[in-house]
């Protein structure tokens, strides 16, 4: 995975956490939620990860008059044959960014459910399965801006990791206005890897070691967003799931065949702060529900993992 790391950070400059991210939730077949303000790089991250890879990629742009067909698929009557056949819609592919996943109503955000967790499409009673790998990398604005839905408890519980791609430093944003100023970068971005390469690396991550203790240590970190008074609603089992996965990934992606617990502390805030909600306390104390997934795993012991 070295060198899809290289090429998209070809296209995106001074992003190494953001980057790897991203490769960490590919790896644990997860889905990745990109939110920042407009214009800083959250839909050419989700294209380079998928350009960089020689599968099927398609863009879904989210707007309030996108419909649930639009994404799942119709069926459609055929004259010739005189039967209804089913048009697949954007989600079938193996990686799909959804742009601006906010600003679509909440049904339409719904209609990506059953798609990112079974990874199958039911229309009109026929089940159609979806290609591994398959990835949903949605990007959305703050629900701050004009124009947007906050998404649901249910649909933010999908993804498995949230990142900001944040602003450049200054030294970044120079070497961008060289890179991007007179060519694009993107365009020029050839694939490195292929999806049969990719799938293998996801089946070879699921066989990575993970201690009792580190289970132990990764079960009392979520369990502590259940019972902390910052928090009025902690995160799910599924959490617990995804974070032991991405830490699985973390460990390959690092030459390791063993999950270490910095591993898991490193990716707690990233995979559990957008599951949960602050408190009212919290809130009025202006405390960031990152803020407070992070103290509360600092405050976890970390285990002897050996």
């Amino acid at each position: 995975m070295g060198r899809v790391r290289t090429a998209i950070e070809s296209v995106i400059e001074g992003k190494r956490a953001a980057v790897d991210l991203a490769l960490t939730v590919l790896l644990a077949e997860g889905h990745l939620l990109v939110e920042d303000v407009p214009g800083v790089g959250k839909t050419m991250l989700a294209k380079a990860l998928g350009r960089s890879i020689d599968c099927s990629v398609r863009r879904l742009q989210f707007t309030p008059d996108l419909l649930p067909s639009d994404i799942t698929g119709v069926s459609v009557y055929n004259q010739e044959t005189r039967d209804f056949e089913f048009k697949p819609g954007g989600i079938f592919a193996n990686i799909v960014v959804g742009d601006e996943i906010n600003r679509a109503s909440p049904k339409t955000q719904s209609a990506l459910l059953e798609s990112m967790e079974e990874r199958q499409v039911s229309v009109d009673g026929t089940t159609y399965l979806l290609e591994r790998p398959f990835m949903v990398v949605a990007t959305q604005n703050p629900i701050e801006m004009e124009g947007t839905y906050p998404l649901p408890e249910a649909q933010r519980d999908r993804f498995t990791a949230r990142i900001a791609i944040g602003y450049p430093t200054p030294n970044a944003e120079l070497a961008m206005l060289d890179s991007h100023g007179t060519s694009d970068p993107l365009g020029d971005l050839t694939p490195v890897t292929d999806g049969a390469t990719v799938k293998g690396l996801i089946d070879a991550v699921k066989g990575v070691y993970v201690s009792p203790a580190v289970k132990h240590y990764l079960v009392q970190v979520v369990n502590a967003t259940r019972t902390s008074r910052e928090l009025r609603l902690g995160a799910s089992p599924r959490a617990t799931l995804q974070l032991l996965r991405v830490s699985r990934a973390a460990a390959a992606l690092a030459g390791r065949d063993y999950v270490s617990p910095d591993d898991v502390a490193g990716l707690a805030t990233a995979v559990l702060a957008h599951r949960v909600l602050p408190s009212t306390d919290a809130q009025l104390a202006r405390r960031t529900v990152d803020e407070v997934v992070s103290h509360l795993v600092a405050s976890v012991h970390l285990p002897d993992h050996r």
